[in-house]
């Protein structure tokens, strides 16, 4: 089992972010060179870092370095939540930002679940060391486009590589859906999709095993590219 700290990020504008640091436990023989940082669901729904921590634990195993975190308003961090989440964009900023001087890292790989995927998304692009990004039932539908419609160009036209991994019964975004947004997405963007899982159905510990599967086949392909 791995070592499991606590930490506090100051945002910057009076927002204080409770994190959580996931270390690989002392029989874990490769560890691995890349950080990941892990955005969780949409707070407005009882989103909060708790609910990554199976796959924190899995990917700590593994051979990462792992960050979870509640966002404003979520868990024991201050502030309030938004509904389209504009400002929780700076609240995975600060973490990076905080991964960057604190752990001697060589690269971050940001991974997003459902609303957070589109919040992580948006930050890609605001810290070098970020070298990739996953986002797990990225809500890309009609009806989700209301409240996050406005971060989709930003990882869409991000140069970074990204992976998108949704299941095929998934509510808010059809496969259709989906595989139209990556045609216009730029550099390197990759999709997996779990046959038969719905979006919430995603996001349990069924499927975390799963989930880690891609993550780390997409940090490790990063760092052989590099």
């Amino acid at each position: 089992m791995g070592e499991v700290e606590f930490a506090t990020v100051d945002e910057g504008n009076g927002v204080q972010l409770s994190v959580r640091l996931y270390k690989p436990g002392e029989d874990v023989k490769e560890k691995k060179n890349a950080t990941l940082i892990l955005v969780h669901q949409y707070t407005v729904l009882g989103g909060c870092q708790g609910l990554m921590k199976g796959m924190a634990n899995l990917l700590a195993a593994k051979g990462f370095v792992v960050l979870t975190f509640d966002q404003r308003g979520a868990g024991r961090s201050t502030g309030r939540s938004t509904f389209t989440g504009s400002a929780e964009v700076n609240d995975v900023v600060a973490v990076s930002r905080w991964a960057v001087d604190n752990i001697p890292t060589s690269s971050i790989v940001l991974v997003g679940s459902s609303a957070g995927a589109p919040i992580a998304g948006s930050a890609v692009d605001c810290v070098e060391e970020i070298k990739g990004y996953v986002g797990l039932g990225y809500p890309f539908g009609f009806l989700a486009s209301v409240l996050f419609g406005r971060h989709y160009k930003t990882v869409l036209q991000s140069p970074k590589p990204k992976l998108f991994v949704m299941g095929t019964r998934d509510g808010f975004t059809s496969v259709k859906q989906l595989e139209g947004k990556l045609k216009t997405a730029a550099g390197r963007a990759e999709k997996r999709l779990v046959v038969g899982a719905g979006h919430f159905e995603m996001e349990g510990p069924r499927y975390d095993d799963e989930m880690v599967g891609y993550v780390v086949e997409f940090a490790d392909s990063l760092d052989e590219s590099s």
